[in-house]
């Protein structure tokens, strides 16, 4: 395990022969010969605004255990990899992260990423977009966050989210030590599959014309940094307006949904057929399937198996269960098709994740 993001990255030339434009005040990073090829480009615009292109491929896997201590929210376009052609929001609260980078992959990404007072402003953005309940999923995310870090809770959403990403965690805090699977309990931690449902979205036709403007950047010194930051402050609002529109469904419609999915998360473990599904909750298959599709881009068994293996990943990382009690836990039978199942997910074999886990506590 590599102890730091940084660790899989050596310092690199603004004179790379490999990069689509690049300046002096950039920072170049180049991936280790050993580890594969590539590079990360970070490129400052203000104080609180990076624009960054990662273009790179992995020799083997990585566990990189990352002891995250600056807050920030990052909108990254994925070009190629698993993700290619969604949008993606993303936001670090300071938690410890284990973060897992795969092997074989091409990865070509533009990432937009603000830091400090900023990042409040786009977290409300996004979560002023949310469907009503995974709105009142990412407040308890928030909550239980503010609990582990204050103590106490409090009755202010904005004020809490405020204070969670101001706060400057000291590497060697408690605080700093602990991952999000750590600070949300057994219960929420399943449901923020609802909130990665939503921060996952379609690169739309006009976000790939501001991409390629961006790549494509004619300019230097201060005249490239003011056009890459009208850019990206774009590509941003596109996100927002473009990326996150929803299909409109009515009460009712949203309602059947959150019922099956409620019925889904207490019966995980024999669960009933999507018939009998939609049946309970007052609609036929058809609609049950096109609705979980606008709201979650799934089946609902597409949603179960999310909620079964992001319940397994957070049993592996805080308990003391073996492999095969875990997966028994969340209802596979077989410690061969969970494996499968949870490696095609998460991009790694769950006992070597929970043995590197292990292994960093003691």
């Amino acid at each position: 395990m590599l102890e730091r993001y940084e660790d899989w990255l050596e310092r690199g030339s603004y004179k790379d022969s490999r990069l689509l434009h690049s300046d002096k005040s950039d920072r170049i990073q180049v991936c280790p010969s050993h580890l594969g090829q590539g590079y990360r480009q970070e490129i400052p615009l203000r104080d609180d605004l990076s624009l960054v292109i990662e273009n790179y491929r992995l020799d083997r896997n990585l566990v990189i255990d990352i002891p995250s201590h600056n807050s920030f929210v990052a909108f990254g376009f994925p070009l190629t990899g698993a993700d290619a052609r969604h949008s993606l929001f993303d936001v670090c609260f300071g938690l410890r992260e284990i973060h897992i980078k795969q092997s074989q992959q091409q990865i070509f990404n533009v990432e937009i990423v603000f830091k400090q007072s900023t990042t409040a402003i786009y977290l409300q953005e996004f979560m002023a977009r949310l469907f009503p309940q995974t709105l009142d999923i990412a407040e308890q995310v928030i909550r239980s966050i503010y609990r582990y870090r204050k103590g106490y809770s409090s009755s202010n959403t904005k004020e809490m989210l405020e204070r969670v990403l101001q706060d400057t965690i000291s590497v060697d805090s408690h605080s700093s030590q602990a991952t999000l699977e750590q600070v949300l309990s057994g219960t929420v931690y399943p449901e923020i599959q609802d909130i990665e449902y939503a921060r996952h979205n379609l690169i739309s036709a006009t976000m790939e014309r501001v991409i390629g403007q961006i790549l494509s950047c004619p300019y230097q010194g201060t005249t490239r940094r003011a056009y890459l930051k009208q850019k990206a402050l774009n590509l941003v609002t596109l996100y927002f307006e473009e990326g996150m529109l929803r299909s409109r469904l009515n009460k009712s419609d949203l309602n059947y949904i959150y019922q099956a999915e409620k019925i889904l998360k207490s019966q995980s473990i024999n669960p009933p057929t999507t018939e009998m599904l939609a049946k309970q909750v007052g609609t036929n298959r058809f609609k049950l399937n096109q609705g979980f599709h606008q709201v979650h881009n799934t089946t609902p068994f597409g949603y179960l198996r999310n909620y079964r293996l992001r319940k397994a990943k957070r049993l592996l990382m805080t308990s003391e269960l073996s492999v095969e009690e875990v997966a028994a836990a969340v209802g596979y039978k077989s410690r061969s098709n969970f494996a499968i199942a949870f490696r095609q997910q998460f991009g790694v074999n769950p006992k070597v994740l929970q043995m590197q886990v292990r292994q960093e506590v003691s």
